[in-house]
């Protein structure tokens, strides 16, 4: 790794400190609890002091066009104004600034029709006025390339095993003659979305399947018809007659299995099922994952798809006009011939090796895209 020098006047130019000394005075001085999870800072979801149900569907916002130095001290307080907040999440990135964009969510649709009426064009700085939109909240997956003779039973068991917030799965016909396609529900957008970032990996690693995963609207999510007997049949002598017996081949039960909380320890059946002889390390929880820094989670998946350690070259570039640093950098996978080249910026940290780790930060998602879009292809 290189060693890079920044002065450090360049990295105080950026954040507006007295925004952020506003921020850490309001959360004192109303006992406002704030938490950082994977690129968004939470409010809520629900707050202490909620006594109602937890919210149907459509009662969350989307909040977008915040000027980049508005924090919570503002935005929670204006859409509580409105109606209690259930939850508020605004979407971070690593030099402390807002992303410009946020959710709200509310007790009911209703309240939220009315925070879109109120607040659609308020003006929250001079020139600088909020787009306030009814929030999609997918909470559905399409899980693509699965073996013909897939069981729902048996995938909504292995998706509770794996995932947080399973509610359903259904299956419908997929694009070829041996493969189904599923589609999973979750209990919210934000368990949909954390699934969406890891069950590629999961699957590929856990069962030798390469899967796609997307996004699936809630119109077109309803039940579907099991596969006819002579396509099943058919599918167990296909490539996937790899896949764990525990979804191709266990009895049917008459009761789902229930979802739990935390992913268990692989059992001796699934290492069998797969060819294993002994049992391999089990998969990281969810939490495990998601928490995980980008470096981390490169490394984790480099490691998994045995392709070596990445080394990383970065130079800093220059200080743009947005102030942003611009960083080049060269990232070598032993296991791939060409290395991954390009360039990233950050806004600057309160020295020197906290830039350099948010470069390092940015680079590793940029590569981790540049490996999915490769094995998509």
């Amino acid at each position: 790794m290189h060693f890079i020098y920044i002065f450090p006047c360049v990295l105080c130019q950026i954040l507006n400190h007295k925004r952020l000394q506003g921020l850490e005075t309001w959360l004192k001085a109303t006992n406002t609890k704030l938490t950082q999870v994977n690129g968004q800072r939470k409010y809520g979801g629900p707050p202490d002091v909620w006594d109602g149900p937890t919210p149907a569907a459509h009662s969350e916002v989307f909040i977008s066009q915040i000027p980049r130095e508005v924090y919570e001290d503002v935005l929670i307080p204006l859409f509580s104004s409105v109606g209690p907040l259930w939850e508020f999440r605004l979407m971070m990135n690593f030099s402390g600034q807002n992303r410009g964009f946020a959710y709200a969510k509310y007790s009911s649709s209703e309240v939220a029709a009315h925070a879109i009426h109120l607040l659609h064009g308020h003006m929250v700085e001079p020139g600088f006025f909020l787009s306030v939109q009814c929030s999609m909240e997918k909470r559905h997956l399409c899980i693509g390339n699965l073996p013909a003779a897939t069981r729902k039973e048996n995938l909504l068991q292995v998706m509770c095993a794996l995932v947080d917030g399973v509610k359903k799965v259904s299956l419908k016909p997929g694009p070829g003659i041996d493969e189904v396609s599923a589609i999973v529900a979750f209990t919210s957008h934000y368990t949909a979305s954390m699934a969406k970032k890891i069950l590629v990996e999961v699957f590929k690693r856990q069962f030798a399947l390469t899967l796609s995963v997307k996004w699936q609207s809630s119109e077109s999510s309803s039940n579907y018809e099991p596969l006819p007997p002579h396509k099943t049949a058919k599918s167990l002598a296909s490539p996937w007659k790899m896949l764990p017996r525990l979804l191709l081949n266990a009895p049917r039960t008459s009761v789902s299995p229930p979802c739990l909380a935390q992913a268990p320890s692989t059992p001796p059946g699934f290492c069998r099922a797969v060819g294993e002889t002994a049992a391999p390390p089990c998969s990281p929880s969810l939490e495990q994952l998601v928490a995980a820094s980008p470096t981390m989670l490169l490394q984790r998946l480099c490691e998994a798809t045995r392709l070596g350690q990445p080394l990383y070259e970065m130079y800093y570039s220059h200080v743009g006009r947005d102030r942003f640093l611009y960083f080049t950098y060269t990232v070598r996978v032993p296991g791939i011939t060409v290395p991954f080249r390009g360039l990233v910026m950050v806004l600057p940290g309160h020295t020197a090796t906290s830039t350099l780790e948010k470069a390092q930060q940015a680079v590793a998602l940029q590569v981790q895209h540049a490996l999915y879009k490769r094995s998509s292809e």
